[in-house]
């Protein structure tokens, strides 16, 4: 691991920004996903909120593209980069909280080890920017503990706003503030004062633009996402699902460093009851919610980034305690390789992503949402476009849309037929285009666009062209010329949790 004192802080530092460099120059040469191009799209038109999520994953892109224009590099520029922030932050909340150098870097180089941090900051998504704001939550709070001051709090209503901006579980943080607050008897004084009730004030006006956004749009966004708690019915499917995604995203040997250290630390076993109780109160509500929801529904892998950094925390303590002999092996082993390991298994998904060759170019659960090929498909479909002299291209979905909207010409009229809601923030399109030829860009499908062709009184097959990742076809797009609509072109029917 890493040296004690200066010399092992400024170690720690070049391993830190080694791994933001190798992340950069993957993000320059791997192709956006579908969420990627659509959060993009976001950022060409920033508003207090959006259908999906808040606006923090915009303001990220759009600063990126700023400095880097509007490129795979630009859009995940400053998603790469907050990981140095986070590597502060997480560094010195665990050395506040444990007092022990060691510790903290060990936390702050497992954190940055696992595939949620990794491939989380590369592929710009919600969770990036909240699982930095994560970071400066436990941050502040181990700040407050240690000087028991309370203008900390401030600082807290900061975190706990900047994290509700980038995506509404951060709701949770609450829970797991007022959690530690009642579990330590000493912390219950809290309580009694202003200041906790301020920081909440400063997190409401942080939040407040989205608020507005909301009250804007008939709350649909509150709605959307408040509806996922929706139970209809418990199944242990998900569930299963869950805990090896959560394996995965961790890292094997991260993963059982960490669910060692949060064993120990619910027995009291290491550190002061405060930092052992804020440790648990930043992971468990979040970690039992998404359990609750595994039951009735699917849990994405990566919703549970903010219970990341008190899990790196909890690893780190399992790394250097003193164990028995079985366990201290186990530990040994995971301490060790838990970094490489993480970085190997990084690196394979990289290269597995942007090329296939280590599947023998068979199909992978990435290939759908990783947008490899679409730079050629899109040059093909430019030249179909201008050959025909269309005024504008439709997409059927909002992935297929914003992958359009990112790789052809961005001054090329780009529209998705349905789903209007998710494109409310932007400029309608010119109807003059809209009345004119059109570019319907949809995979091949078994009907033919049985439906589409009613409605449009000329509907004309051009072309099909495939999406490649080398010799294999992920998928194969049919363009169809569209003229003389008999209705309206754009689907404007209101979103299902509007109806």
């Amino acid at each position: 691991m890493i040296e004690a004192g200066r010399a092992g802080r400024g170690q720690l530092a070049v391993v830190v920004a080694a791994l933001v460099a190798a992340r950069l120059l993957a993000a320059a040469l791997t192709p956006l996903t579908y969420d990627e191009a659509y959060y993009w799209t976001w950022s060409q038109h920033l508003a207090g909120g959006y259908y999906d999520h808040p606006p923090m994953v915009a303001l990220v892109i759009r600063l990126g593209t700023l400095i880097a224009g509007d490129s795979e590099f630009g859009v995940r520029l400053v998603s790469v980069l907050l990981a140095l922030p986070m590597s502060w932050a997480i560094w010195r909340a665990t050395a506040l909280l444990f007092r022990d150098d060691a510790i903290a870097a060990s936390a702050t180089l497992l954190l940055n080890a696992t595939l949620m941090v990794a491939a989380g900051t590369l592929i710009v998504t919600p969770d990036a920017p909240l699982l930095v704001a994560s970071t400066f939550v436990l941050y502040a709070l181990a700040k407050v503990l240690d000087t028991g001051r309370g203008a900390w709090w401030l600082g807290v209503g900061l975190a706990v706003g900047l994290a509700l901006v980038s995506k509404y579980t951060a709701l949770l943080f609450g829970v797991g503030i007022l959690a530690w607050l009642v579990a330590v008897p000493e912390l219950r004084r809290w309580l009694r004062s202003p200041w906790p009730y301020l920081g909440g004030g400063v997190a409401f006006a942080v939040f407040a633009p989205v608020i507005a956004w909301n009250a804007q749009h008939q709350w649909v966004s509150f709605i959307k996402q408040l509806g996922r708690a929706r139970v209809d019915s418990l199944t242990l499917r998900f569930f299963g699902e869950m805990i090896p995604a959560q394996i995965g995203f961790a890292t094997p040997l991260v993963f059982v460093l960490g669910v060692m250290g949060l064993a120990a630390l619910m027995r009291g076993a290491d550190g002061t009851r405060p930092a052992r109780a804020l440790v648990n109160a930043m992971f468990w509500p979040i970690a039992l919610y998404f359990t609750w929801h595994s039951l009735h529904s699917r849990v994405e892998a990566n919703w549970f980034g903010p219970v990341y950094p008190p899990f790196a925390v909890a690893a780190a303590v399992a790394a250097h305690r003193t164990w028995g002999i079985r366990a201290r092996r186990v530990a040994d082993v995971c301490r060790r390789w838990a970094i490489p390991g993480g970085v190997t298994l990084w690196l394979a998904l990289v290269v597995q992503s942007d090329t296939g060759v280590l599947s023998g170019y068979r199909r992978d659960p990435t290939v759908k949402t990783i947008g490899v090929g679409w730079r050629e498909l899109a040059a093909g479909i430019d030249a179909v476009r201008r050959e025909n002299g269309v005024g504008c291209v439709l997409g059927p979905d909002y992935g297929t849309t914003a992958w359009l909207k990112f790789y052809l010409p961005h001054d090329v009229c780009v529209e998705s037929r349905i789903q209007r809601i998710r494109w409310v923030n932007m400029p309608q399109p010119d109807p003059v285009l809209l009345a004119g030829k059109l570019l319907f860009v949809d995979e091949v499908r078994a009907d033919g666009q049985a439906a589409l062709r009613r409605q449009y009184a000329h509907f004309e097959k051009l072309t099909v062209l495939p999406r490649k990742r080398g010799p294999l076809v992920i998928e194969t797009y049919e363009l169809d010329l569209l003229e003389g609509a008999t209705g309206d072109v754009l689907d404007r029917s209101p979103p299902p949790e509007l109806e």
